[in-house]
């Protein structure tokens, strides 16, 4: 990798995430100056880990179904 940015695999590994999320999140933008080079995405060093905006509270599971009632 180039000096000064890490691996989708190194990062998942640093932040203690899945792979795909981390992929996800350079997809989404939110990790600031991650760059796609052909099929690899470059992370720098320096990049935080961005808030985990999804809902881990369960209060939403099975959300139709209580809709319905």
């Amino acid at each position: 990798m180039i000096n000064g940015y890490m691996s989708i695999n190194e990062i998942a590994n640093k932040w203690n995430l899945s792979q795909r999320r981390v992929r996800a999140m350079c997809a989404d933008g939110l990790i600031p100056g991650a760059a796609k080079l052909g099929k690899e995405w470059a992370i720098p060093v320096s990049a935080e880990r961005p808030v985990d905006g999804r809902i881990t509270s369960g209060e939403f599971i099975n959300w139709r179904k209580k809709q319905e009632e």
